[in-house]
This record gives structure tokens, C-alpha cells and sequence, in this order.
């Protein structure tokens, strides 16, 4: 098994860890910092574990096929993971094309 991240998924969480300080949502900037490592974590464990969803429609525009998984990281956010599974011999390929949370999102879920 192996998961490929779009390059513009770690720009946006690049560009994530100094707007979550900004915003004030985390006190310091190593703490934003773990927050963001902590969802790549959960991504690598829950992405060949969890039941995978087809994407809506609205999410063609990033991939075609595509399905999701929900990562709970606190009772109030939820960040989904938008992929592409592929197979190149015996191993499996998820290729993440989309992440973006609750926030942003759940009207088109």
C-alpha cells in the first residue's frame, strides 16, 4: 500500500500551520505545526481501514471516481480526504487529490 499526496495538498497544509496560529485557533506555532502532522498521521492509518465513500459530484472537478474518508479530529472539525485508489501489480495506490474540512465543506456532503 502507498499514499501519494497532490503537490497543492502540501502547499495547503504548509499554508495551513501559520493561519491556524494567525487565527488564533492554537497559541503557538508548533503547536498548529502538530496538528497538521497528526492529520497525515491519521491519513496513513485510516485511508486503507475505513469504509470508503463515493465522492459526490461536486467533487469531480479535483478527480473523477474519487472516493473519501472522515477524519474526526475534535467534536467540532472533520477533514475529508478526496482520492483516486489505483493498483499497480500486487500493491494498492491512494492517490489524495483533495482535503478540506467541515468548515468548507458539508453543505456539498
Amino acid at each position: 500500500m502507498k499514499i501519494i499526496y497532490l503537490k497543492a495538498i502540501r502547499i495547503y497544509f504548509d499554508r495551513l500551520i501559520p493561519k491556524l496560529h494567525d487565527l488564533g485557533y492554537f497559541c503557538f506555532a508548533e503547536t498548529a505545526k502538530k496538528y497538521v502532522s497528526e492529520i497525515f498521521e491519521e491519513i496513513e492509518i485510516q485511508i486503507p481501514i475505513q469504509r470508503h465513500r463515493p465522492a459526490p459530484k461536486h467533487f469531480d472537478k479535483y478527480g473523477k471516481e474519487m472516493k473519501y474518508v472522515v477524519i474526526r479530529k475534535n467534536k467540532n472539525t472533520h477533514w475529508y480526504v478526496f482520492f483516486e485508489i489505483t493498483q499497480k501489480g500486487n500493491e494498492i495506490i491512494y492517490k489524495v487529490r483533495y482535503i478540506s474540512n467541515n468548515h468548507a465543506i458539508a453543505q456539498y456532503l
